[in-house]
């Protein structure tokens, strides 16, 4: 497989197959904002500007609380929350309550965070489009996943189109439902098991759970997309 600087990360993260692999291109994303949000970015003035205009999401606050660099989160804090108080709370003049409420409507609907994780994913899916068309090792990879979770399955649905793939459009489509289809039969079998397992005739120390003991996790999961669910 050919690699260049788009494909690298993208093959790396098809390479491993445990869970959704869109899922994983988020939290490799979030992890590489977040470290450079509370690292090198502290110091830049452009992003300093950008984190005061959006702020961040409380998803992306807790992250952040729980790691190393609450130095760096406090300055970016201090920054921001003065921001706020100068643009809502100290400009007089064509300040009116609506313009106040939609300033604050808009930042409680940003978050620079997800603006960044949205933008570097939308290019690594653009990238899987690409190398699903023109590199047969890539497609072995595609298809060679376990599962596709619920909200990613229908992302890839909706964006892959005959422009981008004129030769596997049809394939990758087929492939993709394949795929997910079978995991959420999966699940179906999985979560079954977990109730039946409840039952009193069921009960003692020698019973088998089988791959259902997780089955609930990795449902709400597949459901939701999220990933950080113990």
């Amino acid at each position: 497989m050919r690699d260049d600087i788009c494909t690298i990360p993208v093959n790396e993260i098809f390479e491993v197959t445990d869970g959704c692999p869109v899922c994983r291109m988020y939290d490799a994303a979030q992890t590489r904002i977040l470290d450079y949000i509370l690292g090198d970015a502290m110091m830049e003035p452009d992003v300093r500007i950008m984190t005061n205009e959006t702020g961040f999401c409380l998803h992306h606050y807790e992250k952040m609380l729980k790691m190393r660099g609450r130095l760096q989160l406090a300055l970016m804090l201090e920054s921001h929350i003065k921001s706020v108080k100068t643009e809502i709370f100290d400009k007089k003049l064509f300040n009116s309550s609506s313009k106040k409420q939609n300033k604050i409507g808009k930042l409680s609907e940003s978050c620079f965070v997800c603006d960044k994780i949205e933008w570097g994913v939308s290019r690594m899916i653009e990238t899987v489009f690409r190398s699903y068309e023109k590199e047969k090792d890539f497609r072995m990879l595609f298809n060679s996943q376990p599962q596709f979770c619920l909200k990613h399955y229908k992302m890839l649905s909706e964006k892959a189109d005959k422009k981008t793939m004129p030769s596997y459009y049809g394939e990758f489509l087929k492939n993709l439902n394949s795929i997910t289809a079978e995991y959420a039969q999966s699940l179906c079998d999985d979560i079954s098991k977990y109730c039946t397992m409840y039952d009193y005739r069921n009960s003692g120390g020698n019973t088998d759970w089988g791959s259902s003991k997780d089955s609930v996790e990795r449902t709400v999961k597949f459901l939701s997309g999220v990933t950080d669910i113990n």
